[in-house]
């Protein structure tokens, strides 16, 4: 495969090509590189995020419930908030899906009255049994949220993690366009893949991760920075709206926000107005409810449509009086760049996603941090010099290689094993469980300095197996729900959950003993074939 002859071929190869290739390629080297160990980093938890419900019923494993409706969950939350807080200024309901099963509300109280009164605090999150309404004892866990929010906050301050990532974003952006111009050969790389060849087969296996899910790659970089592209970009709703509430209130309708009247009125049962919800969205289910001034005169219900149903992740919403139940209003119906919004928003979370599609999400996500990582490793292996002194940045960035890559996955491990090993009960736990992984994440690769680079590599991946490893058995140790239950009970969660982190400890085990095997140094060759678009880079 190739160019044809003739004048398209003639095209390719003049100077003016030649020079616009140079120059993407520097961009592609420089933007990947910058930007790549935190790349990388946004793109495993990211795609560990697929799962986000899946990891907290896991973490969890004191839950084990079964599907109800809506209906139902809405009936059993409102009689529990009716039992012990009926005088609260607001209930958020989150009604469980085939997901996520169990029923989650928090709560407001009133306000004093008197100016100088200090504010209420918010009280914890509560998770109900959505069949029965009881109150639900499990291990407090951030469970997946904690991946979700580390890949666009990356555990800083607000607003601070989610510039930084938007701008690796961009650079991401840049880098896949560019690396796109550069290459010539980017269908006949897709079927090249070359084992045990040094510098040619890294180059090779990120060409072909990069080419293999490019449409995604460069979907899930541009919807990413399309769903805070507001923070990013505020300077036209600065400029035509006094205030962003009043942007918010055109694009997306406002809900009828009214203070309590004083006049104690019922609140009328919540399961007809739910199958109201319902029968208007033609099929649709509800999602969360906002129940607000309850038992006051002012009392208003709204209920918002589940995302998960559609590619449009913005919910729709229908208000109705607390008081006797009358409709009130809508959200209104989505102008064109709402819902292209909406459509990106969805696309890049994928809640639309069955099983199926989902689980394609999770692989090609995996592709994308092989691709930043391919590539970040070729950065060394293109400058390494055999007897001639590594000059600071190739040292700095080697290292750097090292704790991306092999030492996050022993951190994600680690948050993992210390829901197991932390006692259940231990106050502030979901705290030490997100600290054990940023311990071992840093503290390995902080070990990993006083080694060698040829058995950094294999020391800190092998780890990382063993880590994986060890969750399975953590967990058949800890609970009651281990691989031979799973088995007999037909627990699917838990069973699928311990067959993925094996695999996982395979294939870093896989990687640990590759990197440690000995080097030879293949006669060096000029490479014939320029960088493929992506997150990190080769070409300088």
């Amino acid at each position: 495969m190739g160019f044809p002859a003739g004048r398209s071929r003639v095209k390719a190869d003049a100077p003016e090509a030649k020079g616009l290739r140079r120059a993407m390629a520097w961009i592609h080297t420089w933007l990947g590189l910058l930007a790549g160990w935190i790349l990388f980093a946004m793109f495993l938890t990211g795609t560990a995020s697929y799962f986000r419900p899946e990891i907290t019923r896991w973490m969890q494993p004191e839950l084990n419930l079964r599907t109800v409706s809506p209906t139902r969950a809405a009936q059993t939350a409102v009689a529990h908030m009716q039992a012990s807080s009926p005088n609260d200024e607001q209930w958020t309901i989150y009604l469980p899906d085939e997901r996520m099963t169990d029923t989650r509300i928090l709560s407001r109280a009133r306000p004093d009255p008197d100016p100088k009164a200090p504010t209420a605090p918010r009280r914890p999150e509560l998770k109900l049994d959505p069949a029965t309404g009881n109150v639900l004892a499990a291990r407090e866990t951030k469970g997946g949220e904690q991946f979700y929010r580390f890949h666009f906050q990356l555990q800083l301050p607000h607003p601070w993690g989610r510039w930084l990532a938007g701008l690796c974003a961009i650079f991401m952006l840049a880098a896949i366009i560019s690396g796109v111009v550069t290459h010539k050969r980017i269908f006949v790389d897709f079927f090249t893949l070359r084992w045990g060849k040094g510098q040619r087969s890294w180059l090779d296996a990120h060409n072909v991760s990069a080419v293999l899910a490019l449409p995604f790659h460069a979907m899930i970089t541009y919807t990413g920075l399309i769903t805070l592209v507001v923070m990013y970009m505020p300077w036209p709703i600065a400029a035509k709206y006094k205030a962003p509430a009043m942007f918010g209130t055109e694009a997306y309708g406002a809900e009828p926000v009214q203070k309590a009247l004083g006049r104690p009125a019922p609140l009328i049962p919540i399961a007809p107005l739910v199958d109201a919800a319902e029968r208007e969205w033609q099929g649709g289910q509800a999602d969360r409810i906002v129940i607000r001034n309850p038992n006051d005169a002012a009392a208003t219900v709204t209920i918002f449509r589940n995302g998960a149903e559609r590619l449009n992740a913005r919910s729709a919403s229908i208000s109705y009086s607390g008081a006797d139940g009358r409709r009130l209003s809508s959200s209104p119906e989505p102008g064109a760049a709402i819902t292209t919004a909406g459509v990106m928003l969805g696309l890049h979370l994928g809640w639309f996603a069955g099983p199926v599609l989902r689980w394609t999400y999770f692989l090609l996500g995996l592709t994308g941090a092989a691709m930043v990582g391919t590539g970040l490793v070729l950065w060394t292996a293109k400058r390494r010099k055999p007897g001639t002194k590594p000059f600071f940045g190739f040292r700095l960035v080697e290292r750097l290689n090292i704790g991306a890559i092999a030492c996050l996955p022993a951190g994600m491990a680690a948050y993992l094993l210390a829901n197991r090993l932390i006692p259940p009960n231990l106050p502030k736990r979901a705290d030490m469980e997100v600290a054990a992984m940023f311990w071992v994440w840093f503290g390995l690769a902080a070990l990993s300095l006083v080694r060698p680079i040829h058995r950094a590599w294999p020391e800190t991946l092998g780890v990382a197996a063993l880590a994986f490893a060890a969750i399975p058995l953590a967990n058949s140790l800890t609970t009651d729900r281990g691989f031979i239950h799973s088995i007999v009970v037909g627990d699917t969660l838990f069973l699928a959950f311990d067959l993925v982190v094996l695999v996982i400890a395979l294939l870093l085990g896989f990687a640990a003993w590759r990197a440690g095997r000995p080097k030879t140094i293949p006669t060096r060759r000029r490479l014939s074939s320029a960088p493929v678009g992506g997150g990190a880079t080769h070409a300088g």
